[in-house]
């Protein structure tokens, strides 16, 4: 099995056959536009930006389950990732990423690249583990994405090579990127 097996709807409600990106190295994230990591966009569409002629492709699935953070319509989201990032890689409708309904690729990829906890030497680490402790402890039980902003790095295969934390920033990425793209 491999993410090329789904199909998605994109923000505009047109199915997408996650197939047609055979060869592209994929970067899918989970998103929220009144998040603390939101402004992670600017810096997620200077890697598209960077890359895409190279053959990287990002996927961005907005999701409302963390805080109440992406509680806008799809237009509205679609709206202000143009206006206030440029955003210009795909954008696909709302999804539920985690739970009984989360969506079939979301159950696939934290199937795929299991939880394997934050990064506690650096404070956006420190911050989600102890946020999440604290007030969603069950959070931290399994593979279910933990919150916004998730990060999973696929290959031209679609198969999932690395999860990345909320915290990650997309720069610290790049080797990554860089090393599927040849």
């Amino acid at each position: 099995m491999s993410v090329h097996q789904f199909t998605v709807r994109n923000i505009r409600g047109q199915e997408v056959d996650l197939g047609s990106y055979k060869g592209k190295v994929l970067l899918i994230i989970n998103t929220a536009s009144k998040c603390g990591f939101t402004n992670q966009y600017a810096d997620l569409q200077k890697l598209y930006e960077k890359y895409k002629d190279r053959g990287l492709v990002l996927l961005g699935f907005p999701c409302n389950q963390f805080g109440d953070q992406e509680p806008g319509t799809n237009d509205e989201v679609h709206t202000f990732c143009q206006l206030n990032y440029g955003v210009s890689f795909p954008l696909f409708e709302k999804v539920e990423v985690r739970g009984e309904d989360k969506h079939p690729l979301f159950a696939y990829l934290s199937g795929q690249a299991p939880f394997e906890g934050f990064d506690l030497t650096t404070s956006g680490g420190k911050m989600m583990h102890t946020y999440l402790s604290e007030k969603l402890p069950e959070f931290l039980i399994g593979n279910d994405i933990k919150w916004n902003f998730t990060k999973f790095l696929v290959d031209g295969e679609g198969h999932v090579v690395k999860r990345f934390e909320s915290p990650v920033d997309p720069l610290d990425i790049e080797p990554a990127i860089e090393a599927l793209l040849g």
